[in-house]
């Protein structure tokens, strides 16, 4: 998800828009003082918004195809899927909030890291409400830290977790023989290979990952995860590694003069070989890009040995949404055994499952893909405030260098 928050909406525009907009549910209710059943109840007939990171074509098609039709069939909910990404939805809010206004058009948000701070400091957000779901309750192992905290920010039952994503950075073994483990055989492998490699400009979160990626190699996760947020600290502590990333600048596509805008593009040049390296945080699309045809048989994932990020997103409701009785059943769907275990198989999404698989009964654990990729040696994210301060050091240190 991209990070940035754009200019700040027309508020005019906002109020036009808000008040031409239609409640999406016909009886309203204090979801957090009502049973899960009056909550269905409520919710029932009603039409939920869900606004999240339209740029995944096999997540979009999985998503419309199957909840969709899997929310009106089980509980007459009529889910409408918006394409946006992160900062224009934070956009939204923030222009209705100073708008005042109580209908927003947002209902379920796909949100982690330091939106999800920013979102939860500024108010954004509704909550909690994760104890009320079934499905959290059952399946999920709620004490777990990966749970509990987003990117260092306590969640406060104010996020659902519904997939777990890990960075990888994938090659095509047919171009490129050498074993990679680290940025120094990286660096190796780029000065035989020139023009073969690139990463999308940040603020992509993609490529975001792949820039603290090659800190904690070169760094080390321990010397950098405990620094306070204070840029010219964290710049003194990181500069071996935007050393490094300007170091392999005349190695990489187009000599590092620019850069992919997207993962996706980064992923059309790799598929059409253009470039040999593509990278994503979630490994197990590719199984089902590569039965496609899409990549090439050769795509094998590369393993640091210092550990590659791992982290979950969630879901959360917003504040002003005319439908949270709605948005809570979805997002309780979204975590049930059949969702988790339909998003794990390659060719829907690939995504990892957030259930404790000690959890899941034994008759329902084949719902689950046995296919996966899995990679040793996680490790987690940052804080969430350290992020766009890495990303904005990049910006000076490595995309405005010479």
């Amino acid at each position: 998800m991209k990070k940035r928050l754009l200019s700040m909406l027309c508020i005019i525009l906002t109020i036009s828009l808000v008040g031409c907009s239609k409640p999406s549910t016909t009886e309203e209710i204090n979801v957090l003082e009502s049973s899960y059943e009056e909550i269905l109840e409520s919710a029932k007939g009603s039409t939920v918004n869900f606004y999240g990171y339209g740029g995944d074509e096999v997540m979009n098609k999985w998503f419309d195809s199957y909840v969709v039709k899997q929310m009106k069939e089980r509980y007459d909910i009529t889910v409408k899927r918006v394409g946006m990404n992160i900062d224009e939805i934070l956009n939204q809010l923030i222009s209705e909030k100073q708008a005042n206004s109580d209908k927003g058009v947002i209902d379920l948000i796909w949100i982690n890291g330091e939106n999800f701070k920013t979102a939860k400091e500024n108010d954004l957000l509704f909550g909690p409400f994760v104890d009320k779901l079934p499905n959290y309750q059952n399946y999920v192992d709620g004490n777990s830290d990966d749970v509990t905290t987003d990117f260092g920010t306590d969640v406060d039952g104010m996020e659902a977790p519904w997939g777990k994503a890990q960075f990888a950075v994938a090659v095509n073994s047919d171009k490129i023989k050498q074993h990679i483990t680290d940025t120094k055989s990286l660096l190796e492998v780029l000065k035989e290979n020139p023009g073969k490699f690139t990463y999308p400009a940040l603020p992509d979160f993609t490529s975001s990952a792949f820039v603290r990626n090659v800190i904690y190699d070169i760094v080390g996760y321990e010397n950098v995860a405990e620094l306070p947020e204070d840029e010219e600290v964290v710049k003194k502590a990181i500069q071996p590694a935007m050393d490094y990333l300007n170091e392999i600048k005349p190695y990489l596509w187009n000599q590092g003069k620019t850069y992919p805008a997207t993962t996706s593009q980064l992923d059309n040049m790799y598929s059409d070989n253009e470039v040999y390296f593509t990278m994503t945080y979630s490994p197990n699309s590719f199984l089902g890009r590569i039965e496609s045809g899409e990549f090439s048989k050769a795509t094998k994932i590369i393993e640091f040995n210092s550990g590659n990020l791992s982290n979950t997103h969630f879901l959360a409701v917003a504040q002003n949404s005319q439908n949270k009785a709605g948005a809570m059943v979805l997002a309780d769907f979204l975590m049930s055994i059949d969702a988790q275990g339909s998003k794990t198989d390659s060719n829907n999404w690939g995504d990892a499952t957030v259930l404790d698989m000690n959890k899941v009964p034994a008759d329902e654990k084949s719902k689950f893909s046995e296919r996966s990729i899995v990679i040793e040696n996680a490790v987690p994210e940052l804080s969430a405030g350290m992020v766009p301060i890495i990303e904005k050091i990049w910006t000076q240190e490595v995309l405005e260098s010479e």
